[in-house]
Order: C-alpha cells, then sequence, then structure tokens
C-alpha cells in the first residue's frame, strides 16, 4: 500500500485566515444554541420579541403550568437570551437585547423558506 499525498484546493488561501473566537465563546455559544433548540423555549422567545411579558400571562398564553414555563425561562435566561426584573409578585421577562432578536426572526424566516424550488 502507498502512501497518499494530499494536494492543496485549487482555489487561493489566504494568508490572513479570519481571527476565530475563543473557546470559551465558542462553547457558550453552543450552550446559547442548545437553548434555542427547543420549540416551545423558542415560541416564548417570539413572544418576547412583542415585548416585555409576566411568567403568569406567558403561561396562560402558552396554556402551559407557571412552573414548566419558569423552567423554560431559566433556562434562556442561563443562555443570556433573556432577562428579567421583579415587580412586587410578579416576574417580567424580556429578550436581553437586539440581537436575540434578530436571532429569533433570522431562524423563523429562514424555516418557513420554500426550499422546493432548489
Amino acid at each position: 500500500m502507498t502512501a497518499t499525498t494530499h494536494s492543496a484546493c485549487e482555489h487561493s488561501v489566504d494568508p490572513q485566515p479570519p481571527r476565530l473566537p475563543i473557546d470559551a465563546d465558542l462553547s457558550f455559544a453552543a450552550d446559547m444554541f442548545k437553548a434555542l433548540a427547543d420549540p416551545d423555549r423558542l415560541r416564548l422567545l417570539a413572544r418576547l420579541a412583542d415585548g416585555e411579558t409576566c411568567v403568569t400571562e406567558l403561561a396562560a398564553l402558552e396554556d402551559q403550568k407557571v412552573t414548566t414555563v419558569s423552567a423554560r425561562l431559566k433556562l434562556l435566561l442561563g443562555a443570556r437570551l433573556v432577562s428579567r426584573r421583579r415587580e412586587a409578585k410578579h416576574m417580567y421577562y424580556r429578550l436581553t437585547d437586539d440581537h436575540v432578536l434578530q436571532i429569533v426572526v433570522t431562524a423563523l424566516e429562514h424555516s418557513a423558506e420554500d426550499t422546493s424550488s432548489r
């Protein structure tokens, strides 16, 4: 058996490749995508795209228990996709920033694209 040599691709390689993020940032981004990978959590983010909402109201909209919705929001909070504030006995959640809104909108738009013509 002879060893094969691999030749370089025929396109030119940029001598200065783009700077890659550090491993910790890549790991956090992967965790963020894991949090986004659940349809129920993604639906909560889509609801929060309209603005800050109380957990009780979200639970009613989702026809779910408050504890179930709170658990989903806690995971999204850990992934820094939402932030929260307390007002008396109520907890209000909102998207952390416009980056999160862009991610959600882009993902939903992309999923709705018609790919049958490709």
